[in-house]
């Protein structure tokens, strides 16, 4: 414990701006007076915030004594006083490359005419760089478009696979492994990933139970939402939708703040930003860059791109480091700057922006022959003799795990990490247990869900209308010979259907797709919560659209089996949409693109139809496509339905004057028909009457192939594809969201 933590416990009284001069905002303001660049180590709305979320263990265990979260300390600087270790995050000699393959150029068919050789060679992306970042301070990355800038913080984040990657990173001298990186850290892409029908306060909300352990309660979360909130100036926005495209929400840099508090949320070591700045005009960008400043000042380290920083902003940061082509040409502190460009020969003028300067003469070099060859060697030589390495002015008193300790005691970490000694068990991999996960996981997407109810109203619309045309279009079929077969048509077409209708839900995942990346990447829930939560959620819906169809066509159409058999019928198209809704989503998974969804979605649902048995029945199908018809998921339900119709053995379908229908003789009399059946009955040796039943349903089944599955086990094998499918788009997430570079 602190000095200035043990002052604050003796006294008993609580921190306010009367008895603690840092937090009042007048004494502040006195300060500043006398200092340019006061650095504060915490915000005040941070300790505010710890002094109303206590510690999860104290929760869980009922007591209520308010948790000493030593939030406030007297600075970095070595002393006698026992004081908290910061945190220093260092990278030494990262160089990433990538293999390109070369182009060549075509003779005599123009420029633009180039085609991919089998040459390979290198593209260096960051080459031997090297820096540090501290707790409390912030760390800014420039340079040009294609400097290496995300390239660097992706390094740093671990979002590049390491065998690509050469180099160390450390946190306190201590090798950083990526299962603790992930849970001590938190990414900020540049895009902001956001629910469009959420408000502001429930898109925080919903990461706070993502990121917040069960042990808190309800009440001190919604406080630590609230708290967060105001530090991020949002209170005027906090109930208004996010907002996208069609609908009006809240602007774009309250859209930035967002994105970067659904990540702070449970109060990460290291912060990380993708050009949080980009897109934003002046005024927006500062307040973003503040509220960046307020975090890294509450205890946390924060690494961020920025393309082109304002004079105001550059005012805010702490440490820069630009790049040119992956090379590091400066790197340090603002205040710097002039010193160094002074030195390299190119001083700047006193009434224009550092950072324009800098980034315009590097541009200006990269045009010239030698590039930034001579600016790249300076600043070795130059940091070399301004900063000579001694890595810790203060060797580190604590080891990584009791640094991380100390912190969460404190009240870092806030996700519920418990106080011990053991580091694998005090920041645990998640938060929250799976079936947690999945309640929160469903909550948001039923919340999406009816906030835009026309999704699922034109999707049930057009299950009506399919229905309503097949209704009307197959009206009471008889049980004659053509009946039969408008039948098997209205199977066939209505089992495909309930396919291609399930064709809608591709978009769903694609526009969650990086929303689900970005969650997952920070272990914010498990990969098995969000497809058990969304396989559930999906289930009243699929119900809804099975009896609306199975009611607007059994009776309408005329079919067999009475109130048993519409309980079949019904059961067979749920089971269709729960395979065909798995299907799709697990092509969703896999397919990145909508349109390129839809097509392959189209095309194998139509091969599927083809191979079905109802143009040719199974017995004719080629030997080498068998396997085409074993695997087609329309085969199941359309032989469901179809043993489902036509498996009564007392049922006749075809009599002995209605052998002649569908065949040239159709059209004779009754008559002449009769005459014929006593002919061929003298030649068979059977009596044919005209009623004699000459064809049962089971008749109808063997013609069509249907012998070899019963239509309750049609009824399992459809169930059991969807669970396949749900099982295949679980790996496909598994494997094809690491959100990291090759």
């Amino acid at each position: 414990m602190s000095f200035l933590g043990s002052a604050i416990k003796s006294s008993g009284k609580p921190v306010t701006g009367d008895n603690f001069p840092l937090f009042n905002s007048s004494k502040q303001m006195e300060l500043q007076k006398y200092t340019k660049r006061a650095k504060p180590t915490v915000s005040p709305t941070l300790a505010e915030l710890l002094m109303h979320v206590d510690d999860a263990q104290n929760d869980a265990s009922g007591n209520n004594t308010p948790v000493d979260h030593r939030v406030l300390e007297l600075g970095y600087a070595c002393s006698s006083l026992p004081s908290s270790q910061p945190f220093v995050l260092s990278f030494n000699n990262l160089t990433y490359s990538v293999k390109v393959r070369k182009k060549l150029a075509l003779p005599f068919c123009g420029e633009g005419s180039k085609l991919d050789s089998n040459e390979i060679h290198s593209k260096i992306l960051l080459n031997d760089i090297s820096g540090e970042a501290r707790e409390g301070e912030i760390m800014a990355v420039l340079g040009a478009s294609g400097s290496g800038k995300s390239t660097l913080i992706d390094a740093l984040a671990n979002r590049i696979a390491k065998e690509s990657l050469k180099g160390s990173l450390t946190l306190n001298g201590e090798v950083l492994e990526s299962r603790l990186l992930r849970v001590i850290s938190a990414y900020v892409m540049q895009d902001d990933l956001l629910f469009p029908m959420l408000t502001v306060e429930e898109t925080l909300m919903f990461s706070a139970e993502f990121r917040l352990p069960r042990s808190l309660s309800k009440k001190k979360k919604k406080a630590r939402v609230q708290a967060l909130i105001d530090q991020l100036g949002l209170r005027s926005a906090a109930k208004t939708v996010i907002g996208d495209e069609g609908h009006r929400g809240v602007s774009g840099g309250e859209r930035r703040r967002v994105s970067i508090g659904i990540d702070i949320i449970h109060d990460p070591i290291v912060l990380f930003l993708d050009e949080p700045t980009s897109g934003l005009d002046s005024t927006s960008a500062f307040m973003v860059v503040k509220v960046l400043q307020r975090i890294a000042q509450s205890g946390s380290i924060v690494i961020m791109s920025v393309h082109q920083p304002s004079y105001r902003i550059l005012s805010l940061l702490d440490r820069l480091i630009f790049l040119s082509h992956g090379h590091t040409v400066y790197s340090g502190s603002p205040g710097n700057l002039p010193h160094f460009f002074a030195e390299f020969g190119h001083p700047i003028p006193e009434n224009e922006n550092r950072t324009e300067f800098a980034l315009d003469l590097i541009r200006e070099l990269e045009e010239t022959p030698g590039g930034t060859k001579s600016l790249v060697e300076f600043n070795t030589s130059w940091q070399a003799r301004k900063n000579p390495r001694n890595d810790f002015s203060c060797k580190p008193n604590l080891s990584l795990k009791d640094a991380i300790s100390a912190s969460i005691s404190r009240g870092k970490l806030v996700s519920g990490a418990k106080n011990d000694s053991n580091l694998t068990s005090s920041v645990p991999t998640f938060a929250n247990p799976f079936w947690i996960e999945m309640i929160v996981i469903a909550k948001r997407s039923m919340t999406n869900s009816r906030r835009m109810p026309e999704l699922f109203g034109i999707r049930l619309g057009a299950v009506l209308v399919t229905g309503i045309i097949l209704a009307t279009m197959f009206w009471k079929l008889d049980n004659s010979p053509k009946g039969i077969q408008e039948r098997l048509g209205f199977f066939a077409f209505a089992m495909s259907t309930t396919f291609y209708t399930c064709a809608e839900a591709i978009p769903v995942f694609l526009q969650e797709r990086y929303i689900f990346m970005r969650e997952t990447a920070y272990n914010a829930y498990r990969r098995s919560s969000y497809v058990l939560a969304h396989s559930l959620i999906s289930i009243p819906a699929l119900v809804v659209l099975s009896i609306s169809f199975a009611a607007t066509t059994f009776w309408a159409v005329g079919l067999a089996g009475g109130l048993s058999g519409f309980f079949f019928f019904f059961l067979t198209i749920f089971a269709s949409f729960w395979a065909g809704s798995s299907f799709v989503t697990f092509l969703s998974g896999i397919v990145a693109h909508v349109m390129l969804g839809f097509t392959v979605v189209v095309a194998i649902l139509a091969y599927f139809l083809l191979f079905s048995g109802f143009f040719i029945s199974r017995d004719r199908i080629p030997l080498y496509w068998i396997w085409f018809h074993y695997i087609s998921l329309v085969k199941y339900p359309y032989e469901a339905v179809l043993q489902n119709e036509f498996d009564d053995p007392t049922k006749c379908f075809v009599r002995g004057v209605q052998m002649f229908d569908n065949t040239p003789l159709g059209a004779v009399p009754v008559s002449l028909k009769l005459k014929l059946l006593q002919s061929m009955s003298s030649v068979l040796g059977v009596n044919i009457t005209g009623s004699t039943c000459v064809t049962t349903g089971r008749g109808i089944l063997v013609q069509q192939g249907i012998t070899d599955i019963s239509k309750w086990n049609c009824l399992w094998i459809i169930i059991a594809w969807g669970f396949l499918f749900r099982i295949l788009f679980y790996f496909t997430l598994l494997l094809g969201s690491k959100n990291k570079r090759r």
